[in-house]
């Protein structure tokens, strides 16, 4: 995981967030959910101090559900505080998270704003959402050629461009985010609408 953080910097990137964990990951044997628990945790103490010697800023998008142990949700917060006035790439790790959930409590906190119908548009609706802050998703990467969306940033990834590598996110590693780096630069981004032709006619 670090290459691919350390590659996405060193390639100019300036916003990236990875799926750690999603609300239905809870779903899962106990056995399993208590590994990924210990395994995040050690990831996060094991290279916060690079994360942050690199300029990186880190949040983490979720951890509401308070079966999150105690002191995971600790490193967590300590990482954010510790790395919240870097100015170099933000990196947002998406743990117990779930983009239904996030719309949901958006929905929630524009009612107790107050604010009527009408004047709700997206500008407002988004403002409403975690880290608002964050641009909307440009790529994503879902590894080991599984094409489904999995509840992520559903606000987001409304104009993301997606790329399927069949490689498991354990081996993903830096060459695997470049090529996939490089194959969204080729691709033509037009957000619903038209290419112009050569001659200046549009096509779809």
């Amino acid at each position: 995981m670090i290459d691919v953080i350390e590659a996405a910097r060193t390639a100019g990137v300036e916003w990236l967030s990875l799926y750690a964990f999603s609300t239905e990951n809870w779903q899962r044997p106990g056995n399993e959910v208590d590994f990924l628990m210990r395994l995040v945790r050690r990831v996060v103490r094991k290279h916060a101090a690079l994360l942050h010697a690199r300029g990186i800023r880190c949040r983490f998008l979720g951890v509401a559900d308070p079966r999150i142990p105690a002191a995971l949700a600790r490193d967590f917060a300590d990482l954010m505080t510790l790395t919240s006035m870097n100015r170099g790439m933000t990196l947002t790790v998406a743990f117990d998270h779930g983009g239904r959930r996030d719309i949901v409590e958006a929905a929630r906190s524009l009612i107790r704003s107050g604010v009527s119908a009408d004047a709700v548009d997206e500008r407002h609706f988004a403002a409403h959402l975690p880290f608002p802050d964050t641009p909307d998703v440009d790529l994503v990467i879902r590894t080991s050629g599984e094409q489904r969306i999995s509840n992520f940033m559903l606000w987001q990834v409304a104009y993301a461009e997606w790329i399927f590598p069949p490689v498991l996110w354990p081996d993903f590693r830096a060459p695997h985010f470049l090529e996939c780096l490089h194959t969204y630069q080729q691709r033509n981004r037009r957000f619903g609408g038209v290419t112009p032709k050569a001659n200046g006619e549009p096509h779809q």
